[in-house]
């Protein structure tokens, strides 16, 4: 009577593989199933070229070929992130984040946007009035110089233009044409300070606040 059973369970085990794989089988085929459209949500598809992203040919929604979709996306390099959810049974919607425009740098000889994904992008992609960065610092070294300003009490649509030195010094230009040198290390103090000078009214008529010294503030006007 056990053995019985037992081979019953076998069967049993046996048929629910073999229709199993079948079913998967005509599921992944299955043009209901289809992707048949794709919504992008988040930044305009006429005029930042998301053209080769909605006319993807993803096949089954349920078995994407994730490694193309990513790098299609990852090539459009107005794109900071996104997430991609699926709606059944044939739409996809990918939701994305615009890269922040961030300054003009002069790269190879050509102006370039710096993004803040940390891609070079063509200038006339924007006409925000952004700093110039002279220098050649590389990408890391400008966004981590940013972040430290963002973190600062300075605004930073306020820069007009931004110098990095081969010491991996930042000098700072004001839109109120004061330039502020700062030091290599404890930038973050320096900002902070410097922020607090420019309050003083005794101040106007100073353009050059040197804060390269430590423990010393250099005026020239």
């Amino acid at each position: 009577m056990h053995q019985r059973k037992s081979k019953k369970v076998l069967i049993y085990f046996f048929l629910l593989i073999l229709f199993g794989s079948i079913n998967n089988l005509n599921f992944s085929n299955n043009d209901f199933y289809k992707i048949k459209k794709i919504e992008i949500y988040g930044i305009d598809n006429k005029n930042f070229g998301l053209s080769k992203i909605k006319n993807l040919s993803l096949r089954n929604i349920f078995f994407i070929n994730t490694n193309e979709l990513k790098k299609k996306i990852d090539s459009n390099n107005l794109i900071e992130s996104y997430q991609v959810y699926k709606r059944y049974p044939s739409t996809l919607n990918i939701y994305i984040k615009q890269t922040e425009f961030l300054g003009k740098i002069n790269y190879d000889g050509k102006i370039f946007i710096m993004g803040s994904n940390g891609k070079f992008l063509d200038k006339e992609l924007s006409n925000e009035k952004l700093p110039f960065i002279f220098g050649n610092p590389s990408i890391d070294e400008f966004l981590m110089f940013k972040k430290k300003i963002d973190n600062s009490k300075f605004l930073y649509k306020h820069i007009k233009n931004l110098y990095f030195f081969p010491s991996k010094r930042w000098d700072v230009e004001l839109y109120n044409d004061i330039l502020l040198k700062l030091p290599v290390s404890n930038i973050d103090e320096s900002l902070d300070y410097l922020f607090q000078l420019l309050s003083d009214d005794k101040l106007n008529n100073i353009k050059i606040i040197d804060a390269r010294i430590n423990n010393q503030i250099i005026f020239n006007d």
